[in-house]
C-alpha cells in the first residue's frame, strides 16, 4: 500500500501489542508494505468465513489445567456475547489509564483470539485487532535511492510498551486462567470447534521469540507502489515477527522478556517445559 501512511494488560499487550501487540502496529506497516489482509472485525458467534477446522481432534499439547493457577475470584463469568463490559471495566483497573486509552471495547476477547491466530502467518487483518493502531505516518529513510526502515517508527509503541512494563507476568496468566472458557469458546466460533487455543497462544509466543535480531540499518525495496524488505528471509517472516523489528530492538527486547515470563506461567506445571 501507498506510503501515506495487575493482570490481563500483561499478555494482551505482551501478545497483541506485538502486533497489534502485541500487537497494533500491523496497520502501520500495512500502508507501506504489501501483503496484509483486511476483512471484517470478528463475530462473538459465527463462524462465517472462518478458516475449515480440522476433520479430527487435535492433540493438546499445553492444557490449561498445567498453567498456574487461576485467581481465587468465585465471582461467576460473564456470557462470552456480553463480556466487553466487564473485561474493559477490569482493563481500566488492572492495565491503568494507558491500557484503557488503547483498547477497542467491542467483541474484545474475540478480537484478542483473532489476532493471536494471525500473527504467527503472514498478514494480519487491521479490523480484527483489539487495539487501536499506532499514531503518525509510517517513516521511511531515502538516500541515493536505498529505502532503511527508519528508527523514528519504533517512537510509535512507546505507549504499548509503557503498559507492558507495568504488568505482572504472573497476574496475568491467572487472570488467563479463570476465564479461559471465554477465549476457548471464542477460538471454537472462529473457525477452529476442536481446537484448542492455548496451544495457538504458545505457539505464537515462540513465533515471536525466534524472531530473529538484526543489527544496522533494515533495508527495503519498492518494485511498485509498495515497500518489501530487501532480505527475503525477513520478508517471509510472520506479521508478528515483522511488527517485533518494526519495533526497535531495544523495545523487542522487553516485548521478548515479558513474554518468556508469560509463558513460563501458562506451561509452568507441564512437564519438561519451560
Amino acid at each position: 500500500m501507498k506510503n501515506r501512511q495487575s493482570s490481563f494488560g500483561a499478555w494482551v499487550v505482551a501478545v497483541i501489542v506485538l502486533a497489534a501487540a502485541i500487537a497494533a502496529g500491523v496497520f502501520i506497516w500495512r500502508k507501506g508494505v504489501q501483503g496484509v489482509e483486511q476483512t471484517p472485525a470478528p463475530a462473538a458467534s459465527s463462524t462465517a468465513g472462518a478458516p475449515a477446522a480440522a476433520s479430527s481432534a487435535p492433540v493438546v499439547r499445553h492444557p490449561i489445567s498445567d498453567a498456574a493457577p487461576a485467581s481465587a475470584s468465585t465471582a461467576p463469568l460473564p456470557a462470552l456475547e456480553g463480556s466487553d463490559d466487564t473485561v474493559a471495566n477490569e482493563l481500566a483497573q488492572l492495565g491503568g489509564d494507558g491500557l484503557a486509552g488503547l483498547l477497542l471495547r467491542d467483541q474484545i476477547i474475540p478480537r484478542i483470539v483473532a489476532t493471536v491466530d494471525a500473527l504467527p502467518r503472514q498478514g494480519v487483518a487491521t479490523r480484527i485487532l483489539p487495539l487501536r493502531t499506532p499514531q503518525g505516518a509510517f517513516a521511511v529513510n531515502q538516500e541515493d535511492g536505498h529505502f532503511t526502515l527508519a528508527q523514528r517508527n519504533a517512537e510509535r509503541y512507546a505507549p504499548y510498551m509503557r503498559v507492558v512494563e507495568q504488568v505482572d507476568a504472573s497476574k496475568a496468566v491467572a487472570w488467563y486462567v479463570r476465564y479461559y472458557s471465554l477465549f476457548q469458546q471464542a477460538y471454537r466460533d472462529l473457525g477452529y470447534p476442536r481446537g484448542y487455543f492455548n496451544d495457538r497462544l504458545i505457539a505464537a509466543i515462540d513465533n515471536m521469540l525466534a524472531t530473529p535480531q538484526v543489527s544496522g540499518p533494515i533495508e527495503l525495496v519498492r518494485p511498485d507502489v509498495y515497500y518489501r524488505y530487501a532480505d527475503p528471509s525477513l520478508q517471509s517472516l510472520s506479521a508478528g515477527q515483522k511488527l517485533l523489528l518494526r519495533m526497535g530492538p531495544e523495545q523487542a527486547a522487553k516485548l521478548k522478556a515479558k513474554l518468556r515470563e508469560i509463558r513460563a506461567g501458562l506451561v509452568s506445571h507441564s512437564p519438561g517445559q519451560g
